[in-house]
């Protein structure tokens, strides 16, 4: 799983988020971490794209110079494992919002959520959740929203590579989801509950891919040595690597 790297210390290490920790507590543990073995305090640490706190899975931790390919590795691919809830929405379209029941006389069949799936998949309108980053008029959307006004938030173009049911048991519907940068998964899930005439809200949702990395050789938070030494880094994929890190 793991290859030494030269100097400059360039490297990449994939750590499985737990369920409840923030994306910026991870990035603190390792540069912690890289401290304890000897590296300064100078040291560069990030991460190839946010995962919110109530989800876990993939996070591909940048070190060094490898920091520069923060913008390339979150435009790649990404895939989810999501659990969504059809007997409620959410004012925030996941399990921290103010719930709203819905009354749902017939649960849909399988047949029914097959029949609905295609119209997700491809390039699709999209609009984010009220409670979002998305910036409006100099504002993030979830600021508006926490002042209990809606914020304006216009539907964007948005690229879902496939949509898979790996299991369904009224109400819980769980999916396998492959997208592109920029889609929201719980807004998938208010939107196909809307389709199926049910609630729509996100629940456990796990990151299992963020391309060309995988969760299965991803690091356990707790198993992450400490010290941990440059040499347990990974390098930096051909495949990406920008001529500027060469």
């Amino acid at each position: 799983m793991t290859e030494p790297i030269s100097q400059p210390l360039s490297g990449v290490l994939l750590v499985d988020k737990p369920y409840r920790l923030s994306s910026m507590s991870i990035v603190r543990v390792v540069k912690r971490r890289l401290m304890n073995s000897g590296l300064p305090k100078s040291i560069k640490v990030g991460h190839g794209g946010t995962l919110d706190p109530l989800a876990s899975g993939l996070m591909v931790i940048l070190v060094g110079k490898a920091t520069k390919l923060c913008d390339q590795i979150m435009a790649g691919r990404k895939a989810y494992v999501a659990e969504v809830d059809l007997t409620r929405f959410s004012s925030t379209d996941d399990l921290e919002g103010e719930m709203t029941p819905v009354d749902v006389a017939t649960p849909p069949t399988i047949e029914q959520i097959h029949a609905i799936l295609p119209r997700f998949i491809g390039t699709i309108m999209q609009r984010p959740p009220n409670h979002s980053a998305v910036w409006i008029d100099g504002k993030r959307a979830y600021d508006i929203a926490r002042k209990g006004e809606t914020p304006d938030i216009k539907s964007r173009l948005v690229e879902v590579l496939s949509i898979d049911v790996v299991s369904y048991e009224w109400p819980t519907l769980v999916l396998h989801i492959r997208c592109g940068k920029g889609t929201y998964i719980r807004s998938l899930a208010r939107d196909i509950g809307t389709a199926l005439g049910t609630g729509g809200t996100l629940g456990n949702l796990r990151r299992t891919e963020v391309a060309p990395f995988h969760v299965e050789n991803a690091w356990t938070l707790d198993n992450v040595p400490d010290p941990l030494s440059p040499s347990v880094l990974m390098q930096v994929p051909k495949a990406i690597e920008p001529s500027s890190m060469a």
